[in-house]
Order: C-alpha cells, then structure tokens, then sequence
C-alpha cells in the first residue's frame, strides 16, 4: 500500500482489502453476538474477541468509530500540549490496534513506538496483519503483546498510555487498577469510552483516579475539579464523523455513508516539569478556557453555546453579530471544540 495514503485512509484501504469476499450475512451474525456483548451490564473475565471471526466482524464494526473518537481525544490533546511529542506508546487491551492507528495519524511527523497490549490472541493476530498492510511505517514496527487486561497488569514505564472502549469489559476492581497503573507508568493518559450515561460514569471514575494519582486534566475540562454536571441529571459527551464502508453499512444496517460516533473521555498529564521531552524544555499545559459540550444552536443572528468553563462551571454565552469577529468563530464552532477559539 502507498505509504503516502493519510491514516484514515490507509486505515478503510486496509479493512477494504481485509473484509473483500467476507459474507455479510457471516459477519451480520457475529457482530449481533458482539453487541449483545458489549451492551451487556454484566463484566466478563474472558475476551470478547473469541476467534478469527469474532474480529473481522469486529474490525468492520468498531475499528473505523473507535479510531475517529481516539483521533479526537487526541486533537484535544496535542491543543492542550502542542509542543509534547511521545517517543513511546502502549495501547491497553489495543485489540486490533484503532487507537494505535490514531496515535500514528497524530504525530505522523514523528510517531512513537507503540506497544499494543490485550488479552485476545485473534485480536492481535488480526491488528499485526492489518498494521504490516497499512504501509504506515510507525505502525510496522508496532510490537503486539498478549496480556491480561486486569488488576494484575504491570505496563513498562511509557510517555503515553490509551485507554479505549476497553473499561466496559472490566470489573470494577479491574477498571480501578488498569487506571491506577496506567497513571503510574505514564506521562499522558487518554482514556475513552462509549458517549452514553454509564459510559460517562465510567470515565468520571477514572477522571478523579488519574487526578488522585497527581495528574492534571487536559481535555476535554478546562479543570481538575469536581465535573460540575449533577450526577444522574446529565452526562458529558461528544461526537465524530464516520465514514462507512459498503460492507460496514450492510453488517450495521443503513443505507448512509457516515455516521456519528458518541464518545467520552478523559486526557490526563504529569506535572508540567515531567512533561520535558528529550532534550527539551519543560512542555506547557495550557487546557482549553473552556468547551462547546452541546452542539452550537445557530439562530437568526446569534448563536447558543452550551460550555463548560474553568471558572462558572456550565455556561451558555450568545454570541451575537455585535460580537464581530466572535460571531463567525462561533458559527463556525463545532460541539467539542475550545472556547474561544486559540
């Protein structure tokens, strides 16, 4: 494959070539077993991805959602610390590597060695294949580990550790010490789970673990407080664009070409001084003021933003044309995005 190709890109060329001549009606039958599984409330203490089959299907109807929303906690992240470069990587319970390929879309100037951790040897086995046809060179070199994803996990000291759609799977003990040890052994955190009321819940617990642990919050909060949302009342959460393959569309249902992924997380850092990259100065965290955490109501001159700030906790500001210049960032402002615009 041209190693020229743009990640996302490289990433639905890759699934393409994989998934050609996969039955759909094969693949529909397996991801029904997948999502009953991951919408399940019960934990298990055993892989999801049993078999070759289970992450094909799985590779079809996760990789391209998990890989946008990682791809966007990152964004945040390299906005918080733009001048922050990792030289290392470790994707915990990675599966077939989506966060891994968005670690190497962010940083494609210079990508970290990336070490993918999880529990299911099919999962790996398809994530290596995938990663040695992608033609991207950082993901090539990616070393594939197994490991069990819970309280017994110790990870090699790292600059970053991703954390994504894998807490779901766990006990409550085991997501208390995957969190703990991912704080331990990393300079950033970046933790995302699905954008729904328990899934929110679970990233709030890791929020205030990773803070009790003595990192700062970078994203998507302007602070390391308490989140001021009233627990029940509401949940934080975003959205990306997805685009869908042929095959995607037929195994999901639907007939269009995107869709949007609901997603939560949480960015985390060291203290500034420990943030130093090789050879540098200390890197500057400077989190977002604050952020658009509904999507933007345009109206007939003015626009309704729905914020969380670092100072007023939840806030709406309208932004009128009397606001000049400010009237057209917040027309072009997007649900996620830092408030005002850097």
């Amino acid at each position: 494959m041209n190693a020229s190709l743009p990640t996302a890109e490289a990433l639905r060329a890759t699934l393409a070539g994989l998934l050609d001549g996969l039955p759909p009606t094969q693949a529909a039958q397996a991801v029904d077993r997948l999502i009953a599984s991951y919408r399940g409330t019960t934990p298990t203490d055993a892989p999801v991805l049993r078999d070759r089959s289970d992450v094909v299907a799985y590779a079809a109807y996760r990789m391209p959602a998990t890989f946008e929303a990682v791809r966007a906690a990152l964004g945040a992240l390299r906005d918080a610390v733009p001048q922050w470069t990792p030289g290392t990587h470790t994707d915990i319970g990675g599966g077939t590597g989506a966060a891994s390929w968005a670690v190497a879309e962010a940083w494609e100037e210079a990508a970290p060695h990336t070490t993918v951790l999880d529990w299911a040897e099919p999962a790996l086995a398809l994530g290596r294949e995938l990663a040695a046809a992608s033609g991207v060179a950082s993901l090539g070199r990616a070393a594939w580990r197994r490991a069990r994803i819970s309280a017994s996990l110790r990870v090699e000291d790292t600059d970053l550790v991703t954390v994504s759609y894998v807490l779901k799977e766990l006990t409550e003990r085991d997501r208390a010490a995957v969190v703990t040890e991912a704080a331990r052994a990393a300079r950033v955190v970046v933790i995302v789970e699905p954008g729904t009321p328990d899934g929110y819940q679970r990233i709030i617990a890791a929020r205030d673990r990773l803070v009790a642990a003595g990192l700062r919050v970078a994203a998507p909060c302007p602070h390391s407080r308490a989140c001021p949302i009233e627990p029940g009342s509401d949940w934080c959460h975003f959205a990306a664009r997805v685009s869908r393959s042929s095959l995607h569309r037929q195994v999901k249902g639907g007939s269009l070409a995107y869709e949007d992924e609901k997603f939560s997380y949480v960015v985390a850092t060291v203290p500034e001084d420990r943030l130093r990259p090789a050879g540098g100065s200390a890197a500057a965290l400077t989190p977002a003021p604050a952020r658009v955490v509904r999507r933007p109501q345009i109206r007939k001159g003015q626009v309704l933003l729905d914020l969380c700030t670092e100072d007023d906790g939840l806030r709406r500001d309208t932004v009128t044309k009397r606001h000049g210049a400010l009237y057209k960032e917040a027309r072009d402002a997007a649900w996620g995005d830092e408030w005002p615009p850097a």
